[in-house]
């Protein structure tokens, strides 16, 4: 053996664009006084994209062979951009220790690739809407990322916090995007508000993703509210119109028939009272029996079907993003009948409301649909003694009330109609 091997890369400098392929040769040549097999193996960063064809060449003494080194890099962040070192290991299999490694640098070239999305895409609300904006990058270069959002008209005014992100290659982040209406609509149908959320690198000539959303905002007052009002003032002016004088005039002429016919008739003495009689003005006489009770017919003042009628209400502040609750406990020995409910979200805030009856949920709403909404029972709804009727707020954001000044808490009252009655016991 008098000599070694050799081997020689056609190009030292490569450039090779992600989702394309660059190719350069390699000559490798026999030295040594034997037959000897050479195993060809990429090493560095360039491996796992980059192949040999073939991997594996036998040469007689002093002859060689010129193999294709191909690199494909795929078009992903896997690939990221920057120079790289590109090794071809030449391992002669009788002599290893006679191996060599020719070396090149390959720059790969940077592309920009972005991905966005926005939840949810659609919300509903009085006067306000948040959503969530993410983008993730899919090229294989640090991004610089801005967000823009619009709207076709001036309906809207939107807020991004924060307004732009730095993302590494397949890297993810995300903001928050929200869209507020001018005005309040009062009364109506509700008007839905499209725009899109413009992604798009800073350092890129190309245009980034866009992203679609709408805002469907509501009407503080219902319109079946507003059908209300009109058959409300038509009623009262009929009332002052035709109902309220016929009345008065009735009344008038009763007065003044009885005013005659007192006039005509002369007043008859007045009887002397028997014996143990009751005089006018004497209690006895209003009560024979001493006992203080109602007339027959009339229940008690305050009460209905032997319990006692009351009306509650709880009254609950939540701070935002938090969770607060209120409750009407039910005395020791009594029992509460629940026949009605109602429930006021005058602020408009957003979150979500759940009410219990003892451990029975009557109802989970959203704050953002309603400002007033009510329950009614023809068959109660019955609730033990030491149990309680629980009202859990949590806020999501608290509203604006009539004021045009944004609350900073969510504030719920809920209203409860019903019988307080004694607890029967088993004698």
């Amino acid at each position: 053996m008098t000599a070694s091997a050799s081997a020689e890369l056609a190009l030292t400098a490569l450039t090779v664009e992600p989702g394309g392929t660059a190719t350069t040769t390699l000559t490798v040549r026999n030295d040594l006084d034997i037959v000897e097999a050479y195993a060809l193996e990429v090493v560095g960063d360039c491996a796992a994209w980059t192949t040999v064809e073939p991997a594996r060449v036998s040469l007689y003494p002093g002859t060689s062979e010129t193999v294709t080194v191909r690199l494909a890099p795929p078009r992903s962040a896997e690939a990221r951009a920057g120079d790289f070192p590109l090794g071809i290991r030449v391992l002669p299999v009788e002599h290893p220790e006679l191996a060599t490694v020719p070396e090149a640098t390959v720059t790969v070239l940077p592309f920009h690739e972005l991905r966005a999305t926005l939840a949810p895409r659609r919300r509903r609300g009085w006067l306000r809407a948040r959503y969530r904006a993410s983008v993730r990058n899919l090229g294989n270069a640090p991004a610089a990322v801005a967000f823009t959002p619009g709207q076709a008209g001036e309906d809207l005014r939107f807020r991004v916090a924060p307004e732009k992100l730095r993302l590494e290659p397949g890297a993810t982040g995300e903001v928050r995007v929200q869209a507020r209406a001018r005005r309040l609509i009062w009364f109506g149908k509700p008007t839905t508000w499209p725009f899109e959320v413009k992604v798009a690198p800073e350092d890129a000539d190309s245009p980034g993703p866009s992203v679609d959303g709408e805002f469907v905002q509501l009407a503080v007052l219902p319109k079946w509210l507003l059908a209300l009002l009109a058959a409300l003032i038509a009623l009262l002016l009929a009332w002052f119109a035709l109902v309220r004088p016929a009345v008065r005039s009735s009344a008038k002429q009763a007065a003044e028939q009885a005013v005659a016919q007192k006039s005509a008739t002369p007043a008859a003495p007045a009887p002397a009272p028997a014996p143990g009689a009751a005089t006018p003005g004497d209690p006895a006489s209003a009560d024979p029996g001493g006992q203080g009770k109602p007339a027959a017919g009339q229940p008690a003042s305050g009460s209905r079907g032997g319990g006692a009628q009351i009306n509650g209400t709880i009254d609950v502040q939540a701070p935002n993003a938090g969770t607060a609750v209120g409750s009407y406990p039910v005395p020791h020995g009594k029992v509460l009948d629940i026949t009605d409910i109602v429930v006021a979200n005058f602020q408009g805030d957003q979150g979500l409301l759940t009410i219990k009856a003892g451990d029975l949920t009557i109802t989970t709403i959203a704050l953002e649909t309603f400002r007033n909404q009510d329950y009614h029972w023809v068959t109660p709804i019955r609730v033990s003694e030491d149990q309680a009727v629980t009202a859990n707020v949590t806020c999501e954001a608290p509203g604006t009330p009539a004021s045009g000044t944004q609350a900073s808490t969510c504030h719920e009252l809920v209203n409860i109609s019903g019988t307080l009655s004694d607890l029967p016991r088993s004698h």
